[in-house]
């Protein structure tokens, strides 16, 4: 898995598989979660993740809490 942050956008991305999707679904809350061929999530996209506190955009180094 990769995560990707788009400063331009404000957008963090967690792409499970390096491939394009075929669908997408926006679910409530600014999240886009990406589907291939087989119904089986490609990436997960959050929408204003420094205003939402997900990222620091200040910070070089993003922890992820399982």
């Amino acid at each position: 898995m990769r995560v990707k942050y788009d400063a331009e956008a404000d957008v963090l991305i967690f792409i499970m598989k390096e491939m394009p999707p075929s669908n997408a679904i926006s679910e409530p809350g600014g999240i886009i979660v990406s589907y291939d061929d087989n119904s089986e999530p490609v990436s997960i996209e959050f929408l204003n993740a420094s205003k939402r506190q997900l990222f620091n955009p200040i910070e070089t180094s993003l922890q992820v809490l399982t």
